[in-house]
């Protein structure tokens, strides 16, 4: 497949902070590749330079063959990009606000009504049409602004945390959205906060400090996880944690709700030794197994390697 997004060095700086340095990435056609990383670790910078709307401050980038540094205007028409915040205007209807973008790319007249149609019937809000996007729901003004930015019929969606702040099920409906985008040969680059999306994905890129410095597969990315998962459902969680963490074997602790998932060296190993401290302190559990590795488990672990 040929590759649409390259960096080679790619630098953004702000007054005194670099915000993206020195990222290396590449991305093919077709592809849902998605950004994960802590705050601050040049996400939005990224999208926003592959979109044109930032300029370079050293290094190469090419998007669909333009040269960011000469062509950043030329490759607009053929990015769709959906920022963070509502950026539509909340005083026009979804109609008028399909109308207004389609306007603004140069769709041809003959071409508007079958495309904000189908748009609309594809985001599910053709029984809303009429109604103010302010008046929308949070999930219903995210499928708006993707309506908004597909309006043009771009080659690659640049995607910036497009379901932060939506309920679970807007969120899912957005991203069956994305899936047949993705099944229809768009190509597709989101930042996300939430690792059960980042597991969606054909691809995903870890961002640290402004550097990517993991990208594969998820598959891939939960067995780089340097060990096994012992996954307990204690009673009194508090308590439970308190024993187990500094247990011999164990070398991290996280915990999800009132659920403990502990990073063993050897799960077989550890599982008992684990069972006859809490039994020996008289902690009561639900449950006690070896659990597969999540995402969230394997991105917190390399973070953590990375910050000590």
């Amino acid at each position: 497949m040929a590759l649409i997004v390259e960096t080679k060095d790619l630098i953004r700086d702000f007054k005194k902070t670099r915000a993206v340095n020195g990222l290396i990435l590449s991305i093919e056609s077709g592809e849902l590749f998605g950004l994960v990383g802590p705050d601050g670790a040049g996400k939005t910078t990224t999208l926003r330079l592959l979109a044109g709307l930032l300029d370079i401050s050293e290094g190469d980038a090419t998007v669909l063959g333009f040269d960011l540094k000469d062509k950043a205007e030329s490759i607009k028409p053929h990015v769709g990009y959906m920022a963070q915040q509502f950026s539509l205007y909340g005083e026009l209807s979804v109609m008028e606000n399909l109308q207004f973008f389609a306007e603004l790319f140069d769709v041809a007249s003959k071409d508007m009504a079958e495309r904000t149609e189908r748009l609309l019937t594809f985001a599910g809000l053709t029984e809303f049409k009429e109604r103010r996007a302010i008046n929308l729901s949070g999930g219903m003004q995210k499928k708006l602004a993707l309506a908004c930015t597909l309006i043009h019929q771009p080659e690659i969606l640049l995607l910036d945390e497009p379901t932060t702040g939506v309920d679970p099920i807007s969120r899912r409906e957005f991203w069956n959205i994305l899936t047949q985008l993705h099944l229809q040969g768009t190509t597709i680059i989101v930042s996300t906060p939430y690792m059960d999306e980042a597991d969606r994905c054909s691809r995903v890129g870890l961002m640290y400090a402004g550097k990517l410095v993991e990208c594969d597969t998820p598959k891939k990315i939960r067995e780089k996880l340097d060990g096994e998962i012992i996954e307990i459902q204690p009673e009194d969680w508090q308590k439970a944690l308190k024993a187990v963490a500094g247990l011999g074997g164990v070398r991290e602790a996280q915990t999800y709700g009132e659920s403990i998932h502990l990073l063993v060296d050897s799960g077989k190993r550890r599982l008992p030794e684990i069972e006859r401290v809490l039994k020996k302190e008289k902690l009561a559990y639900r449950s006690i197994r070896i659990a597969p590795a999540r995402m969230e488990e394997a991105f917190i672990s390399l973070i953590r390697k990375l910050e000590s």
